[in-house]
């Protein structure tokens, strides 16, 4: 058989679909919340993941949206390009109880146990609960480059073991669903469109026995978000924009319909 002969010489007009799980790192956000009786900004807010280990919820059909997760479906368009539409399932937690800067106004100041010396707030629960837990949902399309390196490790029949890199940029909507509580209010937790990301990537591929792989990437990127919900009213908002880091492993397959 020669290498032209290889199943996995030729990508193109195949399928790829993959299912995996991310950790993810953010950088600090200024966040601008506005009502009708407040208007206030809070500076360099820290936020981290809610990872939840290794464990059966990422194949468990009923609870597979509860960890950070990763769905991609693509389509080949020739031997080294694809398109791709995915869901980027990330949480995101506002840390609680850090003192943080703000400038602007609210009601009742004071009375969440949130003030401090030198113009700054304390997170308390009672002030501010913050969080896009189910999650910081990134639906966004790709467009990547991917070439077998298997050479580089002398590997002559790639369709039993093949190595690949891949690299590639997407954009895409947020809808979060943002889990908050604001000022003694009703607690809010419902999918909001609230903004826009854009990303890139870069990422190893090992494919098995022609069908199947494993993929691991690193994923970095930009999310604007200048329309979140924070109560059940809808003249509470908030503003947030954030640079975040997702590291990925996934497994799927690749096929021809």
């Amino acid at each position: 058989m020669t290498t032209s002969d290889k199943y996995t010489a030729h990508n193109k007009g195949k399928f790829y679909v993959f299912w995996g799980g991310n950790r993810e790192s953010f950088t600090k956000s200024d966040i601008h919340f506005t009502g009708d009786d407040y208007d206030f900004t809070l500076y360099d807010v820290v936020a981290h993941d809610k990872p939840k280990g290794w464990q059966m919820d990422y194949v468990n059909p009923a609870r597979m949206t509860i960890p950070q997760t990763n769905l991609r479906i693509g389509y080949f368009i020739n031997d080294h390009y694809n398109i791709s539409i995915g869901l980027d399932h990330m949480k995101y937690v506002m840390y609680q109880d850090r003192a943080v800067d703000y400038s602007g106004y609210y009601p009742n100041q004071g009375s969440y146990g949130e003030q401090l010396p030198n113009n700054q707030l304390l997170l308390t629960e009672a002030f501010l609960k913050f969080e896009h837990t189910d999650g910081l949902n990134y639906i966004n399309t790709e467009f990547c480059r991917v070439d077998d390196i298997s050479k580089l490790f002398t590997i002559t029949n790639t369709d039993k073991f093949q190595v690949n890199i891949t690299e590639g940029i997407g954009t895409g909507i947020l809808l979060p669903k943002t889990n908050s509580t604001l000022l003694g209010k009703e607690r809010h937790d419902d999918f909001h469109i609230s903004g826009y990301g854009v990303s890139a990537k870069l990422g190893l591929n090992l494919t098995f026995f022609k069908h199947f792989f494993m993929q691991a990437e690193l994923k970095g990127g930009y999310i604007n978000m200048p329309d979140i919900r924070t109560t059940n009213d809808p003249a509470d908002r908030a503003s947030q924009h954030f640079l975040f880091l997702q590291r990925i492993i996934a497994f799927g397959g690749v096929f021809k319909v």
